[in-house]
This record gives C-alpha cells, sequence and structure tokens, in this order.
C-alpha cells in the first residue's frame, strides 16, 4: 500500500485491518533494534526508516530533496513487504539473511532484490527482522550507498 498521508501514525490506520497487526509489530521491533540516526517517517508511500538531511545533506541520488532510504515497510495487496536497501547493497548481509532465515523458517525467504514478501503474516520472523535492522550502522548505510551508487572521479 503507498499513500499520501502525512504520517506514520496515518499510514497504519490506512492498513486494511487484517495487515495492521503485524505492521505494528514489525514497526515496533525496527524501532527497538534500528541504530541510532535514522529517522522514521513516511517514504515513498510508506513506512520508512532513512537517513534524515541533517547527517546526509547529499540526499538521495535519485532526487536529492529526499532523504537518503534505507529501510520501508508496506502493506501491499496480497503481502506484507520488507525493503532493505542494504540487502540489495551488500552481499554478505544478503547471504547471512538468507541463511539465517531457514533457521526462522521451512521455507526461503521470498524476495526481490531489496524487498522480502510475506504473504503469511503468521510466519514473519520478527527477532530475526531485529537482528536485520541492527546489522548496518547510519555511517555503514552511507558509505556502502556512497561506494556503490555515487559516481567516483
Amino acid at each position: 500500500m503507498h499513500s499520501n498521508t502525512a504520517s506514520v501514525e496515518e499510514y497504519i490506520n490506512l492498513v486494511p485491518a487484517a495487515q495492521r497487526e503485524a505492521i505494528i509489530s514489525l514497526r515496533k521491533v525496527i524501532r527497538e533494534n534500528i541504530p541510532t540516526g535514522f529517522a522514521e517517517e513516511i517514504s515513498y508511500g510508506m513506512i520508512g526508516y532513512v537517513v534524515p538531511h541533517s547527517l546526509y545533506p547529499k540526499g538521495y541520488h535519485c532526487n536529492p530533496k529526499l532523504p537518503l532510504p534505507f529501510l520501508n515497510i508496506a502493506a501491499q495487496k496480497n503481502f506484507i513487504a520488507l525493503y532493505h536497501m542494504g540487502l540489495y547493497s551488500n552481499p554478505a548481509l544478503l547471504n547471512w539473511f538468507t541463511d539465517e532465515f531457514l533457521n526462522h523458517s521451512k521455507k526461503k525467504p521470498d524476495m526481490g532484490k531489496s524487498c522480502i514478501r510475506f504473504k503469511n503474516q503468521e510466519t514473519i520472523p520478527y527477532q530475526l527482522i531485529g537482528e536485520l535492522a541492527k546489522r548496518m550502522s547510519v555511517q555503514e548505510w552511507i558509505d556502502t550507498y556512497e561506494s556503490i551508487f555515487i559516481n567516483k572521479p
């Protein structure tokens, strides 16, 4: 669900009742574990955790007016989605996550490049998501982002 809401609370109130508890639980575990410096806001129409301009004035290269995105959660039509840019850009983190996921689930994760889809909310590994959220600091994300996405002379 992409929304034009102004606040995270508004977003949560618009999430269908069947998905709301999972979104609330994901938000809670992320907020409890994400390193200091990331800011929670509506980002790309979802609940997002970003590097604010106060820490990274350059912003996102696709649109420098936006803060640097890192992690998002969303209630999509048929699944709950977690988007984690660190998984997309850090092969070691991706390998850790996919290996560790099997300790929390009987199935492999349903993933895209940075998207993890949870079609069955009962199988969301909240503890693992908390561990994933804390595995990359703001500075580590900035360094990774700049080394991969920003053209250097």
